[in-house]
């Protein structure tokens, strides 16, 4: 894993192009796992590394906890990507974002919302990690 900002930003680029040609196929509309199997194929296509719905590990004072924590992609270990397929992107998507990043110790994610118009410019928020603010 390379975390310059460099290297995050085009991962960032790549993931976000990915997203828009998903879309651009399919358009608003459909359910969220529609769009989460047609985006891994799509990550799959242009040889980006991922894993996807991933039961997150979860400590809580020194214990392993058991619970249904998924996120929906992480990125070459280093990009977190929540996606959604709702009328709005609220707060609690974006604390549910950053919250995964913080978990997994991830220093960029992206949400983004496939039920827009145009992805590129109403579909889609990137956030930094603040551990890495500095760093990146």
């Amino acid at each position: 894993m390379e975390n310059s900002k460099k290297y995050l930003d085009k991962l960032t680029f790549d993931v976000i192009g990915a997203a828009i040609e998903v879309h651009k196929n399919l358009g608003p509309g459909l359910l969220e796992k529609v769009y989460q199997k047609c985006l891994a194929r799509e990550l799959n296509l242009r040889g980006i590394n991922f894993i996807e719905q991933v039961k997150m590990p979860f400590n809580y004072k020194g214990e392993s906890l058991d619970l249904d924590l998924m996120f929906d992609f992480y990125i070459e270990n280093c990009l977190v990507v929540e996606i959604k397929a709702v009328n709005e992107l609220t707060h609690l998507y974006h604390a549910q974002t950053l919250a995964y990043m913080k978990l997994l110790e991830a220093p960029k994610g992206i949400l983004i919302n496939f039920n827009v118009t145009n992805i590129f410019h109403e579909g889609q928020k990137t956030f930094v990690n603040e551990i890495y603010k500095n760093l990146l």
